[in-house]
């Protein structure tokens, strides 16, 4: 009986993450069902890697930032900068374009170490300085183009946002893609056994063992039915590589490392973690680096995805960034957020693009509906909140 009611208390508690996996779920049968069969195609579900990628690269540096307690407004912007600073590079100034990418990603943590010193050591709040950086890096992405249009790329350069893997065998399943499949299902065993390990050994440990292994299988399968789609497609795009490797490294960042633990400490309370001996200042400073190198990836997946450097791109996509983060768990208060969440949250916003897209909706409802889901994901946080503080009264 006691462990019933653990177990029923543990999963109260987790209702918001529950919520999440189950609103996915529904999303997707539900434009399943209306779109016939096209949702789960997998030429569809390789479309959607490919054509949300950007969003999830910078929801995931994005989560950290919310998590801290900040806000970054200006990479829809750095986006479009380092795009258009990619453009010059490989078509005027004639540099190879992976030495450009490399440049591409010093200019962005440029970018980041240049908002996070007035946002750390000098004292104004990141929603002004990302503001500010949302028009400067816009105005700097026009007169690098001279508010011109920049194309071709190289093959290499394009297929970092559009390229598959090298595909082998000639019909069936790509075998590739299955591997990496499987691969991934294996970590995440290990990875998984090895968290529950590490907390019960400090005694941090109260998931129930039956969700526990519940929650692992749900994920595995999950990873599986989307390896099996890929495969019978054109098996495994590069840029969802580029991702997992970013998911895997940033979960273990924020999870296991003591940067991670600091970045939370900050969001949950920044005068308790700056008395605690935490390096505020340097933490987030570090914060809005990683965020401008996060970008400036984004810009270059995003800039070769389109074959075309424009004055014009990643408008809007701050706003998709911070929408996929809150609609993943984060809390608007900070402290509260995990990158996987944010990757669910901007899943479910691709979801429901691609889904209105094939049905027809036109993009005002588009906009509204998606403003809806936005407003609905914070306001059950906030209603959690409020819940759990009554039960502790």
């Amino acid at each position: 009986m006691n462990a019933l009611k653990s177990a029923a208390s543990y999963l109260t508690g987790q209702l918001r993450q529950i919520g999440l996996f189950i609103a996915l779920i529904v999303i997707v049968i539900f434009f399943q069902a209306t779109t016939g069969g096209i949702t789960l195609a997998p030429i569809n579900v390789s479309n959607l890697v490919v054509q949300n990628s950007y969003i999830l690269i910078l929801a995931i540096g994005m989560v950290m930032v919310i998590i801290a307690g900040h806000i970054d407004l200006s990479v829809g912007s750095v986006v479009a900068f380092t795009g258009a600073m990619a453009g010059v590079m490989i078509t005027q100034w004639h540099i190879p374009w992976p030495i450009a990418v490399v440049l591409c990603l010093v200019l962005g943590a440029l970018v980041g170490a240049w908002q996070g010193f007035w946002i750390a050591y000098f004292g104004i709040p990141a929603f002004i300085v990302t503001l500010a950086g949302m028009l400067a890096f816009r105005g700097a992405a026009q007169i690098a183009l001279q508010n011109q249009q920049i194309s071709p790329f190289p093959e290499g350069f394009r297929s970092l946002g559009s390229g598959f893997l090298p595909a082998f065998g000639t019909s069936g399943y790509e075998p590739l893609t299955m591997i990496l499949g499987l691969a991934a299902s294996v970590i995440l065993v290990i990875t998984a056994f090895r968290g529950r390990a590490t907390r019960r050994k400090y005694q941090l440990e109260d998931e129930p063992f039956a969700w526990f292994i519940t929650k692992l299988v749900f994920t595995i399968a999950l990873v599986m039915f989307v390896a099996v789609l890929l495969a019978s497609y054109n098996g495994t795009p590069i840029v969802l590589v580029i991702l997992g490797v970013l998911v895997i490294v940033y979960s273990m960042v924020m999870r296991s490392s003591v940067f991670g633990r600091h970045i939370y400490a900050i969001g949950g309370n920044p005068l308790a973690a700056q008395l605690s001996g935490v390096k505020t200042k340097r933490v987030t400073f570090l914060l809005f680096v990683n965020m401008g190198v996060i970008a400036a990836l984004a810009g270059v997946v995003f800039t070769g995805q389109l074959n075309l450097a424009s004055p014009s791109a990643g408008n809007g996509f701050e706003l998709d960034a911070i929408a996929a983060v809150f609609i993943g768990g984060a809390a608007v208060t900070g402290g509260i957020g995990t990158v996987p969440g944010a990757i669910v949250g901007g899943l479910i916003i691709g979801i429901l693009n691609n889904g209105m897209s094939i049905l027809g909706v036109g993009t005002e409802y588009q906009q509204l509906i998606k403003g809806l889901v936005l407003l609905a994901a914070v306001a059950f946080d906030v209603f959690n909140k409020r819940r759990a503080a009554s039960s502790r009264k």
